[in-house]
């Protein structure tokens, strides 16, 4: 068994996907107070925002460093629909990102909500939502990945809905708090060791 040293500005995480290749059978959709509705093209800022309060804890950086037009390209392609999970004010308080880009395939790119909704049910009632989009005519397999960076119960979670872990990777990155990304203070959870440079 060996280590692999990561450098003090980086982050390795262990990537592990999941597939769901049948459609769950049907059952009562768990109560929530909130809605997911549609988002076409949302404004990079307000994407950006929510994306932020939401993966903050979890050192989501991806979407935040890309510029307009390169974040416009993705979440504005025909083949990728995005959700908002809103609350009875109809304030955005999660999102999900299905990319069709693939032939056969819904991926879930994005699913999270705001951290002050954790443990409250509303992941099984998101969960539910997104399968029922994801599941469209012509889809034969929906995937998800999470990595050890996520929530502690993600990977739980995900394979307490129906997916089967298939593959298994590891990701190293800079990490976002040295460059400004995200603050310094964001997952206090995953030290950070920059600052012994």
């Amino acid at each position: 068994m060996g280590l692999t040293v990561v450098a003090d500005d980086e982050i390795a995480t262990v990537v592990t996907t999941l597939a769901m290749t049948e459609r769950p059978r049907p059952r009562p959709l768990p109560a929530s107070r909130l809605r997911l509705v549609a988002w076409p093209e949302p404004a990079a800022a307000a994407y950006r925002a929510l994306f932020r309060r939401i993966g903050t804890p979890w050192l989501w950086y991806s979407r935040l460093v890309l510029d307009d037009a390169a974040l416009a390209a993705i979440i504005g392609d025909p083949a990728v629909a995005v959700f908002a999970a809103v609350d009875p004010a109809g304030i955005e308080v999660g999102f999900v990102e299905l990319d069709f880009r693939t032939p056969d395939t819904a991926q879930i790119a994005y699913f999270g909500l705001i951290p002050e909704l954790a443990g409250q049910g509303h992941g099984r009632w998101l969960m539910a939502e997104t399968l029922a989009r994801a599941w469209r005519p012509g889809v034969e397999r929906v995937g998800v990945a999470t990595c050890t960076l996520d929530h502690p119960r993600a990977l739980g979670f995900y394979r307490a809905q129906g997916f089967v872990a298939v593959r298994r990777t590891i990701e190293t990155f800079a990490d976002p708090r040295v460059a400004g990304t995200l603050p310094r203070d964001a997952a206090p959870q995953i030290p950070y060791l920059a600052s012994r440079r």
